[in-house]
């Protein structure tokens, strides 16, 4: 399908070939017919795409830190790499749009239903669209889909009315009279309100007044008097800004119309330098609308589908939606007098010249328009891709930033052949096929398993979908390489471990840190023991916000995640089994922090050795990540986050240093260099199991408050 994208290191804006989106659980693939370019939002995208990379930075002072800490904490030559596959990535635009539903997975939706569809993640301006069915709605045959390719900006624009809380008869300024202006004094009319309308161009005054507008007037402090005679020298009872600027002039003005303790909604882009004084004085009520409405930027409610029940949060986002396309049926809104421009989709660059300047004309909502004969195609070919003797082809599933920093570097310097690439958005599968070489993108898993010139998988996806893409390797006879966990529950493993005993599968988990170096030495150090090893493994993980896809219930949680890594050390260092596992979880009243995410876990071995991790989100983010100490016939071995041991024996200390790095590229190249000739993978898949068990027993400890016994 196409897609309109910008390609990240220089701004470029394209139309590309890019694979169609699957359907998810929970929502609907859409056929779009319309989608509307936000001049104002879109350009300052675009313009900041093509800035140089020092102006950037200036304007992006957070992905800066982000960088340093990075730096930091990964080195140069990953973090260099990091940058470098963000530059070298396509960036995708738009957020509302229309079309005809052509798959449904969800009962709200039928295939052949007319939806209106919101979201920067899932609207985009592209032959098809993958959306969740709370940001979509449906369209009574009345409303075109030009029309409603509105609906998100409408949805905005309401959600800002709300913010003010409004009266009928109650004076409102809109400061910015663009598309939001537009569509808010529109609504603000129809409420019943008197509205006056602000702005710098006299062109967006004139149609301002032509929706309903009281008066119009020059946006700057010459109209001050003239606003505070139509208020009978009461001031504004709102004041909604709509403008998008870098001037705090917008702010200023509206301290200076509002009447004592009336709001001022923020819904578009300003500076919020507010003085104290005007605030402190008039005892205003400064409210920022967020996007929509509520349910924005939850995944629970946008990704889930879990609704708020209507009688505690009347109007949702998806509410709004619904509410505008009620006002466009009826035809108290109406959108033809804003459509300055429509583009069909292969025309669309002409439509990206415009709001960036390269082609000034007068604009104010720009349209992408469809065709309505266009065909799903879920794989595109960037180059050709033969089988070829004794190289074999990689199928990779999921690229996110993990993958591309740690998996898929390593991956392509080893010769082999880069097949096809899957990820859930076209656009990055076709971001990671170009930069990292592989022959193909796509959007549809089960296919690229089920290619015969897929002749290994690598699986980097979501942790809950982990065990269904290492039951269709093994099924099919393909060796895999998933990134940890192995699965999520008890159920999976056991389906797992009958799968691959009956097809004699070949699985591998990414249980990087036993191929580091420091680890390797370490075991080294203790391999002619005879007594038990002590071992105390401690984990500044750092803070996730509860929002996080990591915290749903579903993925499960960062021990199962994650602690099972530091599991597989000790299991290595040992070469022994774990047998019994206790658990237990920091209780504490507050609900910034998942239950589980400060936890202490003792791990007993069939050797004897005792090992205990402590995993900890309560930590602060200066102190070094992971922290190792074991101790064992008078010797010890300390290692501090990959970058040193001091290895302590017969009262005499020697420190190594390291560079920090934790196995990524090893366990790569081992588990390639397996495959190809045919010996055992790196990892025993009985340690697999083993490890993966704990993992879970850990879990069932803290839930049960008793020892696991394995």
């Amino acid at each position: 399908m196409l897609q309109v994208v910008q390609y990240q290191k220089n701004g470029e804006m394209s139309l590309v070939e890019v694979p169609t989106p699957q359907c998810k659980v929970g929502g609907i693939l859409v056929r779009t017919s319309a989608s509307l370019i936000s001049a104002g939002t879109e350009r300052t995208s675009v313009i900041g795409g093509q800035a140089s990379l020092l102006e950037r930075a200036k304007k992006q002072p957070e992905q800066v830190k982000l960088v340093l800490e990075t730096l930091k904490r990964d080195g140069i030559k990953s973090t260099y790499d990091r940058v470098q596959a963000k530059l070298d990535s396509y960036k995708t635009l738009g957020y509302s749009a229309s079309g005809i539903v052509i798959e449904s997975q969800c009962e709200e939706f039928s295939p052949g239903d007319r939806v209106a569809c919101a979201g920067a993640q899932y609207a985009h301006h592209a032959e098809f669209i993958s959306v969740p069915k709370n940001l979509a709605v449906k369209l009574p045959e009345s409303v075109s889909f030009m029309d409603a390719s509105y609906t998100t900006l409408g949805a905005i624009a309401l959600q800002g009315i709300r913010q003010a809380d409004l009266r009928l008869g109650e004076t409102v300024a809109v400061i910015g009279l663009g598309l939001l202006g537009q569509l808010t004094v529109q609504m603000l009319k129809a409420s019943g309100c008197r509205v006056i309308g602000l702005d710098l161009n006299d062109e967006v005054l004139t149609l301002a007044k032509q929706h309903g507008c009281d008066i119009t007037l020059q946006s700057n402090s010459s109209s001050v008097s003239t606003i505070m005679n139509f208020t009978r020298g009461i001031g504004t009872d709102a004041v909604i800004i709509t403008a998008s600027t870098d001037s705090d002039a917008p702010i200023q003005l509206a301290l200076s119309i509002s009447r004592k303790k009336s709001p001022i909604v923020i819904v578009g882009a300003v500076p919020m330098n507010i003085p104290r004084s005007p605030f402190y004085e008039k005892e205003l009520d400064l409210r920022i609308s967020c996007s929509y409405g509520p349910g924005r930027y939850d995944p629970l409610y946008e990704e889930q589908g879990i609704d708020y029940p209507a009688g505690y949060v009347r109007w949702t986002e998806q509410r709004n939606m619904q509410a505008f396309i009620d006002l466009l049926e009826q035809q108290v809104i109406t959108t033809a007098q804003l459509t300055t421009h429509t583009f069909a989709l292969h025309d669309a660059l002409h439509a990206y010249d415009i709001i960036s300047g390269k082609n000034p004309e007068p604009h104010l909502g720009i349209a992408l328009l469809y065709s309505p004969d266009a065909i799903p195609q879920s794989t595109i070919s960037l180059q050709s891709s033969g089988k070829e003797l004794n190289n074999p082809g990689i199928g990779f599933i999921g690229a996110g930033s993990f993958a591309q920093a740690q998996l898929l570097p390593p991956l392509r310097t080893l010769g082999i052949r880069m097949h096809a690439v899957t990820t859930s958005n076209p656009a990055n599968a076709l971001s990671v096929a170009k930069h990292f070489g592989f022959a193909n993108a796509g959007t549809q898993s089960e296919e690229l398993i089920a290619d015969p010139l897929t002749d290994i998988v690598f699986c980097a996806s979501r942790h809950d979908t982990h065990a269904q893409y290492v039951l269709s390797a093994v099924q099919k006879g393909k060796p895999i390489f998933v990134e940890k966990p192995l699965c999520v529950n008890r159920a999976e493993l056991q389906n797992i471990q009958f799968t691959v005993e009956t097809h004699n599968g070949k699985v591998m988990v990414g249980f990087n840190r036993r191929f580091s170096k420091p680890f390797k030495d370490i075991k080294s150090f203790f391999s002619e023991r005879t007594a038990p090893l002590s071992m105390m493994y401690r984990i500044n993980a750092g803070s996730i916000p509860l929002s996080s896809w990591i915290q749903d219930p579903k993925q499960g949680g960062r021990i199962i995640g994650e602690a099972c890594h530091f599991i597989d050390c000790m299991v290595y260092l040992t070469d022994a089994k774990p047998v019994e596992v206790f658990a237990r979880a920091l209780s504490h009243e507050g609900r910034h922090m998942a239950h589980h995410d400060s936890t202490h876990i003792t791990i007993r071995f069939s050797d004897g050795s005792i090992g205990t991790i402590l995993y900890l989100a309560n930590g602060d983010a200066s102190v070094e990540k992971e922290y190792c100490e074991v101790f064992s016939e008078g010797k010890s071995a300390v290692m501090n986050n990959f970058t040193s041991v001091l290895f302590s024996a017969g009262k005499k200390n020697k420190q190594k240093t390291y560079d920090g790095k934790k196995g990524h590229k090893e366990e790569v190249q081992d588990f390639i260099q397996a495959v190809k000739s045919g010996s055992p993978l790196p990892i025993p898949f009985e340690t697999l199991m083993l490890v993966t068990e704990a993992s879970i027993a850990a879990v069932e400890s803290m839930q049960q408050g008793s020892i696991i016994t394995l």
